[in-house]
């Protein structure tokens, strides 16, 4: 049976640091276990998107940590702000928690991550060798050239202007109908704006600086510094949302040992929610995780 603590723990911040606030799960059975962080959707909190892998992943035998990302959930932070560097000292904190815990084996901790939080994982990895494994699941790794080539330079550098120039504006994560959002789209709306993922502590708003933050980020240069660090990506094969593109490119710069599994998925969300895709994602992600971290 699992166990479900509730736990704060403390990431580099202002003021000597900000305490964030998690989901500990522990298998039954006796420790020390292998263990996961968790890190997910752009907006994503503890109770949506994370916290369903980690039932998942705790149930095939990890301990598990769902926790929220400064600014969003119940943890402190600028409310629905995207902070890149400050989320990637998230997740070092969130390994530093797992392996101060007597029932993890502190040698072998991975993480997970799920839509944007594919990204943050691999770029966490590639500078954090306490890390012994990472899967991305319908991960976004993005790519400022890319796009920027896609766009085109100009157009990509004036979206970044106006970004800057509206920086502390927010605008809502998702709305209906086309309306403006972080989250453009009926697909985003499908699952948030729903009962699909409504949670408590969810805030449909997000900083205009968010979306600088996010088209700056760069996933897929972090791929040739993860070294021989095993990595795992899955994803669907329709993705309107994160590019199979450039799963396909972090699959293929990786110089580790590395795995790669395409789902028959129809949308994006599929991987948040869906049967029998979660299931699947879920169990490849157990299983390569068992083979990696023992």
């Amino acid at each position: 049976m699992t166990v479900l603590e509730q736990v704060a723990f403390t990431a580099d911040g202002p003021e000597g640091g900000l305490e964030l606030v998690g989901e500990l799960r522990l298998p039954d059975g006796p420790g020390p276990f292998p263990a996961v962080a968790l890190t997910g959707p752009f907006t994503g909190i503890k109770e949506q998107v994370t916290g369903t892998y980690a039932e998942l992943l705790t149930a095939s035998g990890f301990a598990t940590l769902a926790f929220d990302h400064r600014g969003f959930g119940q943890s402190p932070g600028r409310r629905g702000h995207e902070d890149s560097q400050g989320k990637l000292a998230d997740l070092r904190a969130a390994v530093g928690a797992l392996a101060d815990r007597a029932e993890v084996a502190e040698d072998r901790i991975g993480l997970v991550g799920i839509c944007l939080g594919g990204g943050y994982a691999v770029k966490a990895v590639a500078t954090d060798p306490r890390v012994r494994a990472v899967a991305g699941i319908a991960g976004a790794y993005n790519s400022p050239v890319r796009f920027a080539r896609g766009m085109g330079i100009d157009r990509y550098r004036t979206a970044l202007a106006t970004f800057l120039d509206r920086y502390d504006e927010t605008l809502p994560a998702v709305a209906p109908n086309g309306g403006e959002a972080a989250m453009p789209g009926e697909e985003p709306y499908a699952y948030y704006g729903t009962e699909r993922g409504a949670a408590a502590s969810w805030v449909n708003q997000v900083t205009r600086g968010s979306l600088h933050s996010l088209m700056t980020f760069d996933a897929l240069g972090a791929a040739e510094l993860l070294g021989a660090t095993p990595l795992l990506i899955v994803h669907g094969k329709a993705d309107d949302y994160c590019s199979p593109e450039l799963a396909e490119a972090m699959y293929e710069r990786a110089a580790g040992e590395k795995e790669i599994r395409w789902l028959d998925c129809e949308q994006h969300i599929d991987l948040y929610d869906v049967a029998p895709y979660v299931g699947q994602a879920a169990q490849t992600t157990a299983d390569f995780l068992h083979r990696h971290l023992g």
